[in-house]
Formats: structure tokens, sequence, C-alpha cells
């Protein structure tokens, strides 16, 4: 998963890596003109989502960080924050196949990956594909569905497959789900199993929009929003997942990010005895691995061939504060999961 390459010297955090150096660091400047020139469609893809979403900056650059790294999505806000609009303004930028399935109780697995059709003509059952055989897939209100709606996402996540009676069909590259929830009404909702929350790779809880932010919404919504232009194809998004991965991570970088992930499963060994009784599990090895993409991914959204710990720092809350499960105890004393990953990255030592 992580590019390793030995007698690399990582620059300093903020550092620009010099060419008179040693052969190494050329090669990590060679590795950030390369960097440089992939990630030059970020900021036309950043500017043309920003004429239809105004503020909402940390929004926009978690959808690029899924879209770069391979990684579904979890939009969770009030409602009216423009989750379904920044999902939907972003698959208009791609020149790729969108769907929408609006998730209700009454919905059915079927309504989703598709079915079995009896062809009278034929005398014999064919497959009718459903809304999921798509490159971007916005679940609208993921958490109406029941659970075997739920459940029935659940391949096609993770192994990036759906099977329709006998037949297993593959998913179109690139694949990625981008979801919303309401976490205000409790009515008519159907909590995410633990195993499903944890397929996405970044939870993004959004917030109000500043007051002058506010009044470019109004504008914008009475006189109508501007069309984004479509500036990738899906070719260069798998061109530039595969550069992403390429980014440098030192060994450094990654202890750090094991130290992180460990903290929250023994927080006892990080001068963190108190919340001990307050977590019920912590991050699994695929929080280890989405973290160091996401670094990775965030990384190369800032022009950057290599992994600082800002970078891990900057994303930590997105992976990591669904993946931490906290005891009745700790609902008590209101103690979230985010202040216990604001203890962890405060003690845990940054190289």
């Amino acid at each position: 998963m992580m590019e390793e390459q030995t007698n690399i010297n990582t620059p300093a955090p903020g550092a620009t890596p010099s060419a008179s150096s040693t052969t190494s660091n050329v090669d990590i400047k060679a590795l950030n003109e390369k960097i440089q020139k992939e990630s030059a469609f970020v900021d036309l893809l950043t500017m043309e989502m920003s004429k239809v979403i105004i503020g909402q900056a940390h929004m926009t650059e978690s959808l690029l960080i899924g879209l770069l790294s391979n990684g579904h999505i979890l939009l969770e806000g009030v409602p009216g924050l423009a989750k379904t609009l920044a999902i939907t303004t972003l698959a208009k930028t791609v020149d790729a196949k969108f769907s929408r399935v609006q998730f209700t109780p009454d919905l059915l697995p079927a309504d989703v990956v598709g079915t079995m059709i009896y062809n009278q003509k034929q005398e014999a059952f064919t497959v009718k594909k459903g809304p999921i055989f798509a490159n971007f897939v916005l679940a609208d209100e993921i958490n109406r569905a029941p659970a075997k709606v739920q459940s029935a996402l659940l391949e096609a996540m993770q192994e990036r497959q759906i099977t329709i009676g006998e037949t297993t069909f593959e998913l179109p590259e690139p694949f990625l789900v981008l979801a919303t929830q309401n976490p205000v009404e409790q009515e008519g909702t159907y909590p995410l199993p633990e195993a499903q929350v944890d397929r996405f790779m970044l939870k993004v809880i959004l917030t109000y929009p500043k007051k002058e932010e506010e009044k470019l919404v109004i504008r914008n919504s009475i006189n109508g929003f501007p069309t984004p232009n479509k500036v990738l194809k899906p070719e260069d998004i798998t061109r530039a997942r595969a550069v992403v991965k390429e980014v440098y991570m030192d060994e450094k970088i990654e202890q750090y990010i094991v130290d992180i992930v460990d903290a929250t499963r023994n927080p006892q060994d990080y001068n963190l005895a108190d919340y001990k009784n307050l977590i019920t599990f912590g991050g699994s090895p695929r929080a280890s691995i989405n973290l160091a993409l996401a670094s990775k991914a965030y990384a190369f959204i800032k022009r950057r061939g290599y992994v600082i710990p800002e970078d891990v720092r900057a994303v930590v809350f997105d992976v990591l504060r669904h993946r931490i499960g906290i005891t009745y105890e700790a609902e008590a004393e209101n103690v979230t999961s985010v202040d216990i990953i604001n203890s962890i990255i405060n003690e845990v030592e940054v190289p």
C-alpha cells in the first residue's frame, strides 16, 4: 500500500528539497516536480466546484481526498448544508457516469444493485443492473434505509463488484460511494452497522457557513447557480491515483500513524489511562491504511511530493472519528471520539 524507499531523507516540515544536496534529495526533488505537474488539475477542479459551493472548503478538500485515494466518503450534517449539492457538483466536473439513490425505509436491495427479470421473448432471465453501476454513486440520506439495503452496498464498497443471481459483475473504474446522513431526525432512520461505517474512508462533519458566505449563498440561489465545466475524465483520476501512491512517506511518518491508531486501542500506553474505560474499541488496521492514504492525498493536493506530520494531523479526525467506539460512561461525561483524538495527537510524539 505504501511506497517503500530507502536512503531518502524527508525534508523538515515546510522545507523545500535542495537539488544541490545528496543524490537522495534529488530523487525527492524529481518527485516533487512530478507531483507539481500531475496535481495541476486540483486548482482547476476546486475552482469549478467553488462556482456552486460557497465556503465549505473542508468538505471540498475531503471530497478530493476521497477521489484521489479511492475511498468512500460519508458526509454528516443538518439539512441545507449543500451535502447533496457538493457531491452532484463534483460529479459534473468529471466526465463520468453519475447516479443518485434516495434512501427510504421501503427501499429494497434490488432497487440499488439490480435484479433478474424474466424475458418472455428469450424465455430466460436477464440481468437488469441497478444504479450502483456508475462511477459516482450518491447514497442520499443513507441512514433512512433498513439494514438489508445498507448491507447490499458492502460488497460494492469493499470488493468493487456486485453479484446478481449467479453472476458477478465488476463495477466501473473509478467507483466511489458518496453518502449523506442527517444526524437530527431519529424517526424512520436506521443507524449504520459498524462494519459498513468502517468502509467509509472519511466521515466529514459539516458546520454552518459564515455570515459573509451565507450572503453569497443567498445571491447564488436567487440568481441561479452557474454550471461547472467538465475538467476531468475517468482515466485522469486513475492516473492521479497512481501518482498519489508515489508520494513519499518516511518510515518515521509510518510509525507516527501506527502510534496514533494504537493509542485508540491502548490509551494507557500514551499517558491517557483516563480514556481506557471510555473506549469500547479502537481503530483497526484499515484505519492505519486509510490514514496513510489520506495523508498522501492531502500532500498531493498541497502540491508536495512527500508527507509531513501536519498532513497526518489534517486528516486524522475525518479518518478516525467513526472508528472509535465510546462507552455509555463516555456519553454520560460528554466525551466524544473527537475529544479522544484531540488528546491522542497532543500526546503521541511527533517525528
